[in-house]
């Protein structure tokens, strides 16, 4: 029996016990994993205890040699996105008096263990999931005290208009907030399971989405199954919500199959990768609450991004640098652009003398409202980043993702509880002030196009004249794989040596992630022709895929004849999705690796 299903029906027996007020049973036990969310392992019970809840349903005769379980809901991606939505249904089920079962399935090894974000969070969304989260321990208790925005020339600072308004948010780690509503989730029935990768969709007869397929775990690179070999499991759900995050895997093959970018004639998303450090520094030098925004240097003009320092509580900062990937120059490395950053002489004074804690790497959407999918299909939705409803004049996604999530679960309640579609879903997105505020911030991100100085000329006219109101949508250019250019039209780009106390070596920096994956698995970043590195990247790119990927992941090494060939490093991947979204040719395809695998980021 699969280790997921056995900790199933060990969960199930411990609640049962719990509820009658006796010990849990022999072979569970029961502990509280380093993120704080309580975890029963399993003993590899045989069968399903009398007192599961009806609403769920095992079954061994698959076909596939898997076991299935039934729910009624099936959520992948323990993100905000993900949690609100199981939040928000065992609410209604506790108005309605209605009893569904809703099961959370995530990839990394805890809750949060894979969430990055800057982040300024606005409690909009919380506000309504959990109205009193303010007394219940809720780490979000760093108001935003102060905001600057500065243009950076190389040794300069100027001030600008400060055009964020984060009055009311706060400065928070959202790998903890994760954490946090995932005992909340729990705490209202939904079963959490991490450490689980979803590497397939299920289809019915009717091509409806019927469930996920967990991956097998004990394969080797070779594909043979080792000892340790244990079939994954099929969850299925009268209903499926996608809350995978950004270029989230299984979505992507969603929007591509039932064609729901076309059906509301979507644009292309646009993507950024974001790179982020957490910082220990003096104490004399740490303000809680105060909030930099930068753009200009170390990025030229034709090239969209900027930097983020946001003071959060024991004395820690979290500092990073966004690069949208439409970038042209295919010798940018994202990486080096950070450690070169952080020599900036205003930056420099912040970080001298203190330490770094952890470090991360995470592509963001940044379409917005043009780029917004049809976000249902049939057995399902799309929620969260997954969709796209990241602001990006606001530079936050969290409490969009949060919503969506809510409205999802809403919608999905509304279908399982009345017999109604959950097309409702899009009519609630539509109704909802995640449209309204995406809408009015649709022009931003493409205006810049045009370079920075017409980009900040017309996102200031929007801003500040015409308030989101202009008659007209700008349209994205070029998807990003097709902006690079190829390498004869650039010079190849000098980047200082780290320094080992301001700026650190990939080694160093990977370290800091907490990043691991069982090295005897299959590679889950896989080719779709082996032959593009060395006969287009490589002569044409110069190969960019060794520095587009902020884990050197992609190496080009010298065989026995002295020629250079593509060596994939998969044990150093962030999870950061970069690889499938800049690789010039769309010849790189990131799938989920064992369950577990990844970051393991606690303060990001």
């Amino acid at each position: 029996m699969g280790r997921l299903l056995s900790r199933i029906i060990c969960i199930s027996r411990s609640r049962a016990s719990r509820s009658r007020s006796v010990s849990p049973p022999n072979g569970c036990s029961p502990f509280r994993n380093p993120g704080g969310l309580s975890r029963v392992w399993g003993s590899g019970l045989s069968r399903a205890p009398w007192f599961l809840s009806g609403a769920r349903t095992f079954s061994s005769g698959t076909g596939s040699g898997r076991e299935s379980i039934e729910y009624d809901v099936v959520i992948v991606g323990a993100g905000p996105a993900g949690l609100s939505a199981a939040i928000r249904l065992k609410q209604l089920c506790r108005e309605r008096d209605l009893d569904l079962s809703v099961c959370v399935v995530e990839k990394g090894a805890e809750v949060g263990a894979h969430i990055l974000s800057g982040n300024v969070f606005e409690p909009r969304a919380l506000n309504e999931l959990l109205p009193d989260w303010r007394n219940e321990e809720a780490p979000v208790d760093v108001p935003v005290l102060s905001d600057k925005f500065w243009y950076l020339t190389k040794d300069r600072t100027f001030a600008l208009p400060c055009p964020f308004n984060n009055r009311g948010n706060y400065v928070i780690s959202l790998s903890q907030l994760t954490r946090w509503m995932g005992v909340k989730a729990e705490e209202l029935g939904v079963e959490i399971y991490p450490g689980f990768a979803a590497g397939e969709v299920l289809y019915d007869s009717n091509d409806n989405v019927v469930g996920v397929g967990t991956n097998d775990m004990g394969i080797s690179k070779d594909g043979s199954k080792k000892e340790t070999f244990q079939h994954g499991v099929e969850l299925k759900g009268k209903l499926t919500l996608l809350a995978e995050g950004c270029r989230g895997s299984l979505s992507e093959k969603i929007i591509s199959k039932y064609n729901l970018r076309g059906k509301v004639q979507a644009q292309h998303q646009t993507y950024a990768l974001g790179i982020k450090e957490v910082w220990e520094i003096d104490e004399s030098k740490h303000e809680p609450g105060a909030v930099l925004h930068t753009l200009g240097w170390p990025l030229d003009h034709k090239t969209y991004g900027g930097s983020f320092v946001y003071h959060m509580k024991d004395r820690q900062v979290s500092i990073g640098l966004v690069i949208a990937l439409n970038y042209q120059n295919p010798y940018l490395n994202p990486y080096e652009e950070f450690q070169k950053f952080k020599h900036h002489p205003a930056i420099k004074s912040l970080l001298e003398g203190g330490t770094v804690i952890q470090y991360g790497a995470r592509t963001l959407n940044e379409g917005g409202f043009q780029s917004i999918p049809y976000p249902v299909f049939p057995g399902g939705a799309i929620v969260g980043c997954s969709a796209g409803f990241l602001n990006v004049p606001k530079i936050k996604g969290t409490h969009t993702a949060m919503k969506s999530g809510m409205l999802a679960a809403e919608a999905a309640f509304s279908v399982l509880s009345e017999g109604s579609s959950m097309v409702v879903y899009y009519d609630f997105l539509r109704k909802s002030w995640i449209w309204e505020e995406l809408k009015k911030a649709r022009n931003y991100r493409p205006a810049f196009e045009f370079g920075l100085l017409p980009g900040l000329a017309i996102s200031g006219l929007e801003h500040y004249i015409f308030k989101g109101r202009l008659p007209f949508t700008l349209k994205h250019g070029k998807p990003d794989h097709k902006a690079t250019n190829v390498a004869k039209l650039h010079t190849p780009i000098e980047y200082p040596r780290a320094d080992g106390i301001l700026s650190f070596d990939v080694p160093t920096s990977l370290h800091r992630s907490n990043t691991n994956h069982e090295h005897d698995q299959p590679a889950h970043l896989q080719l779709r022709d082996p032959t593009i590195p060395e006969l287009v990247n490589l002569p044409e790119y110069a190969g960019p895929e060794s520095r587009y990927c902020p884990a050197r992941v992609y190496e080009y090494v010298p065989d026995e004849n002295g020629v250079l060939k593509l060596q994939i490093n998969a044990q150093n991947c962030l999870h950061c999705k970069a690889c499938d979204i800049k690789d010039p040719q769309q010849n790189i395809e990131w799938t989920v690796p064992e369950g577990g695998g990844g970051p393991g980021y606690s303060v990001m």
